[in-house]
C-alpha cells in the first residue's frame, strides 16, 4: 500500500502510527510526505518525499494527481484545513486515477471553516454552542468574551478580552472575526473515526490538560459517556469520512459546550491510537476490504504527555568517528548468493533446476516453494530450505556469519550485529534497535556516525531519524533496488551518494 500525506509538517507521530500498524498487520506500506521545501521534519520519517507546490497554487492539483499517479497511490490523507476542501472539490479526479482521498464531502467542510455555520450545525445537532456574532458592536454575550477569525484554525489570532475596548482593538486587527460569550471550564478533544461511508469505528474523549498554540501538549484519556452520545449523534448527520476532531468545553454546572469540529487528523489525535483507538491500523485494513469493528479496549484514564525533539534536515560538517556499513548488496552482491543457493538446491534434486529457480525468483514468486509444487514434493520443504541457507543464505542468522567469513570482515571490523540475533525479524531496518546498539558500545553521539546502505526503502530510514549522517551506495546491480527507485532518492535531503 502507498499512502501520500499532504501538509505532513510535524505529524511525527501519526507517520509512527501508521507505520507501527504496518508492523501490527504485517502489511507492506509505504508513506509519501509532500511538502513545498522539503524540510517538514516529518518528512525524515515518511519513506519518499515529494516536492509540491503550495496549495494555493494553480497547478497544486494537478502535481498532486501526477504523483498520485507515478507512486501508484493508493490513499491521500490531508492533514492541514487549508487542503481540505481543494481536494474534496477535486475528490473524483484522484478516484479516477486509482487513488481515494480520506476527505469529507464539500459542504460539510465548509460547515467546519466557518464557525457561523459550525455553531448552527451544532444547535441542530441538539448540542448547546455559544452564540458568534459577525459584528462586535452587536455583541450582547458578556465578559469575558472570546474573539477568532471565524475561518481559523490552531488557536491563530484567538484571544480572550474582558471589556468592551479590548473588543474593540482586536476587532481591528483581525479580519473575518466572530465573537463569543467565553465559557469557563474544562476542555475536551474528541477523536472520532469513521469508515468510508461515515461509520464509526471510534469515538475517544480526551482532557486537554495543558495546550500550547492551540496543540495539545498533555491530556487524558476520559470516555466520557455522555460526549461519546453527544458524538454520535454529531456523526449521524455529518457522516464524516475517516477522522474528525471535535473540541468543546464542559462548564462548570456540567454543561458541554461545542466550539468547532476539524474534518482531519488533529495533532494529539495519535494519543488517542497510543490508547487504543487503531485509527491507522483501521485504514491499512479498510484499504484492504477487511472489516473493521467498532473500538472498544481504550486505556480509560490514560494520561499523555507530549514532546520536542529536533531532527537533522540537512548535513553539517560535524566530524565523523564512526562508519556502519550494510552488508547484503553493500559489501557482499546478494545476487551471487541467491544464485549460489539455487545451484546447491538444483545439484540436490539432481543437477537441472537453477535456471527455472531463477526464473521463478525473477517474477517475484518464491522460487523454491514453486519448484517444490511442480515436482510434488512439498513434504521436502525444510530439507531442501536447509541445503539453501546453510551453503548461500537467505539472510538469516547462520547465513549471514558465512557472508562475513567469506568476506574475512570478521578480523577486520570493530563490531558486527546481525539483527535477527538480537530476537527475531522484527529487529531488522528499518528498525533502529541496532543502530542504538552500536552507538551505545563506541560511545558516540549519532551526529559523529555514518552509515553506509544500498537500499533507499529500509537501509537509510533508522539513521536519518536517529540524527546520523546517511550514504546511499547507487548499486545498480543490486538484488532489490531497481534504476527506477534509486532515481527517486535523488531529490530526498540529507543524503549524499557514492
Amino acid at each position: 500500500m502507498n499512502i501520500l500525506f499532504t501538509g505532513v509538517g510535524r505529524r511525527i507521530e501519526l507517520i509512527q502510527a501508521f507505520r507501527n500498524a504496518s508492523l501490527v498487520l504485517n502489511k507492506e506500506v509505504k508513506l509519501y510526505g509532500a511538502d513545498m521545501e522539503g524540510t517538514a521534519p516529518a518528512l525524515v520519517y515518511c519513506d519518499y518525499t515529494r516536492q509540491i507546490v503550495g496549495m494555493e497554487a494553480p497547478s497544486y492539483i494537478e502535481e498532486l494527481l501526477n504523483i498520485c499517479l507515478t507512486d501508484h497511490i493508493d490513499l491521500l490523507i490531508p492533514t492541514i484545513d487549508t487542503d481540505l476542501i481543494i481536494l474534496s472539490l477535486n475528490k473524483q479526479k484522484f478516484e479516477n486515477i486509482g487513488t481515494r482521498v480520506m476527505v469529507c464531502e464539500p459542504e460539510m467542510i465548509q460547515i467546519c471553516r466557518d464557525k457561523n455555520n459550525t455553531f448552527q450545525f451544532f444547535i441542530n445537532c441538539g448540542l448547546h454552542s455559544p452564540a458568534p456574532v459577525d459584528n462586535w458592536k452587536n455583541y450582547t454575550g458578556g465578559f469575558p468574551a472570546f474573539i477568532k477569525p471565524k475561518d481559523g484554525s490552531s488557536s491563530i489570532n484567538a484571544f480572550k478580552v474582558t471589556n468592551i475596548k479590548e473588543l474593540e482593538v482586536f476587532a481591528g486587527q483581525i479580519e473575518n472575526y466572530i465573537v463569543q460569550p467565553f465559557i469557563k471550564g474544562k476542555e475536551y478533544t474528541i477523536d472520532i473515526f469513521c469508515n468510508w461511508s461515515g461509520e464509526i469505528i471510534s469515538i475517544v474523549p480526551r482532557e486537554r490538560i495543558q495546550v500550547r498554540a492551540g496543540e495539545v501538549l498533555k491530556t487524558k484519556i476520559t470516555l466520557d459517556q455522555t460526549m461519546i452520545n453527544e458524538s454520535k449523534k454529531l456523526c449521524k448527520v455529518f457522516k464524516p469520512c475517516g477522522p474528525i476532531t471535535v473540541q468543546l468545553i464542559r462548564d462548570e454546572q456540567g454543561v458541554d459546550w461545542y466550539i468547532e469540529i476539524n474534518p482531519r487528523f488533529g495533532g494529539g489525535a495519535p494519543l488517542s491510537m497510543k490508547a487504543g483507538a487503531g485509527s491507522a491500523e483501521a485504514i491499512l485494513k479498510l484499504l484492504d476490504n477487511e472489516s473493521v469493528e467498532y473500538y472498544t479496549n481504550i486505556a480509560y484514564g490514560a494520561i499523555y504527555s507530549r514532546f520536542d525533539q529536533s531532527i537533522c534536515i540537512e548535513d553539517g560538517n560535524n566530524t565523523i568517528k564512526g562508519v556502519v556499513f550494510d552488508l547484503d548488496d553493500t559489501l557482499y552482491s546478494e545476487k551471487e548468493y541467491v544464485k549460489s543457493g539455487f545451484r546447491a538446491v538444483s545439484k540436490f534434486l539432481d543437477g537441472r533446476f537453477e535456471e527455472k529457480l531463477w526464473a521463478y525468483f525473477e517474477e517475484g514468486k518464491p522460487a523454491i516453494d514453486e519448484l517444490l509444487k511442480e515436482l510434488g514434493r512439498e513434504s521436502e520443504k525444510e530439507d531442501i530450505l536447509n541445503v539453501y541457507r546453510s551453503h548461500k543464505p537467505d539472510g538469516r542468522s547462520e547465513g549471514q556469519r558465512n557472508k562475513l567469513k567469506a568476506l574475512n570482515l570478521i578480523t577486520l571490523i570493530d563490531d558486527i550485529i546481525i539483527t535477527d540475533e538480537l530476537g527475531g525479524i522484527q529487529f531488522r531496518k528499518p528498525c533502529d534497535i541496532a543502530f542504538r546498539i552500536i552507538a551505545t558500545r563506541w560511545k558516540l553521539p549519532f551526529h559523529q556516525i555514518v552509515y553506509i546502505g544500498d537500499n533507499p526503502n529500509k537501509d537509510l530510514q533508522a539513521p536519518r531519524q536517529l540524527g546520523m549522517k546517511s550514504i546511499l551506495l547507487e548499486n545498480n546491480d543490486g538484488l532489490y533496488i531497481s534504476s527506477k527507485n534509486t532515481k527517486t532518492t535523488h531529490n530526498r535531503k540529507g543524503l549524499k551518494f557514492l
